[in-house]
């Protein structure tokens, strides 16, 4: 690269050059100062539109939850006193139902007084039991009060409440498994005692018009005489006597291992 000629016969100031580069670069950056600024304060409107888009969305969530509540206020409160007059109304049609009752059997004499004792007793215990009822309910339904709660307050109060409905559930279902358990159960003793009373029927005779009574059955046969049955221990008459059940029983398993 080769140094620019002067021209010959005039004078360079390289001093007003290197003033007009300074200038030069000094509107540049100055340039650049501005169009930073503008940026910032272009991004700090943008910030601060969020910032209230943010604050206005917040106030209308709050006031959505509020108004929500307010609702469920209202539905909460009309339930209970649909409730309340539906128990009312109960309570008086029973009652009607009751005089209807007495009126009809006015006419019934010595048995009227015990009638009406055992329905006034009856009537006594469900009172107890729907009494009992309503307690256990109002110890289990406590009010939320969640108007003052924050939202990491409302967060935790949300778990809390599905953490009881998971233990309730549970126990729901360890309840109808033991009542499953139960009745199968049941059901199994039943049919264990049908078979056993229709074994025992199977080793024993009775003669029409007659039954066991008393656990003994009478004039009992033995079927199947050839088995030897010689080691059952029985009493002395085996063809016609008094036999008891214990001893059927025993005779009956060992004519089935004949």
């Amino acid at each position: 690269m080769t140094a620019p000629k002067i021209p010959e016969g005039e004078k360079v100031d390289f001093d007003d050059i290197q003033k007009k580069r300074q200038n030069k670069d000094l509107i540049e950056l100055q340039a650049l100062i501005d169009s930073h600024f503008e940026a910032r304060k272009k991004e700090e409107e943008e910030l601060l539109a969020l910032r209230e888009r943010i604050e206005k969305r917040r106030a209308e969530r709050a006031e959505q939850q509020r108004i929500r509540a307010e609702k469920e206020k209202e539905r909460q409160a009309r339930l209970a006193e649909e409730k309340a007059r539906r128990e009312e109304e109960d309570a008086k049609r029973r009652a009607e139902d009751d005089m209807k009752k007495k009126k009809a059997l006015s006419s019934m004499g010595a048995t009227y007084s015990s009638y009406l004792a055992k329905a006034d007793q009856k009537r006594g215990k469900k009172q107890t039991a729907r009494e009992l009822k309503k307690k256990v309910l109002a110890e289990r339904r406590k009010p939320l009060n969640i108007d003052h709660l924050s939202e990491d307050k409302l967060r935790e109060k949300a778990k809390e409440l599905w953490d009881w409905l998971y233990q309730l559930e549970t126990e729901k279902y360890e309840f109808l498994e033991k009542m499953k358990r139960q009745k199968y159960d049941q059901q199994e003793g039943r049919s264990q005692g049908q078979s056993w009373r229709t074994l025992e029927v199977k080793t024993q005779k009775v003669p029409a018009g007659r039954i066991i009574s008393g656990g003994r059955a009478k004039h009992c046969w033995l079927p199947f005489p050839s088995c030897n049955v010689n080691s059952i221990p029985l009493p002395e008459q085996t063809r016609s006597c008094n036999i008891s059940l214990d001893h059927l029983l025993l005779l009956s398993r060992a004519l089935m291992s004949c």
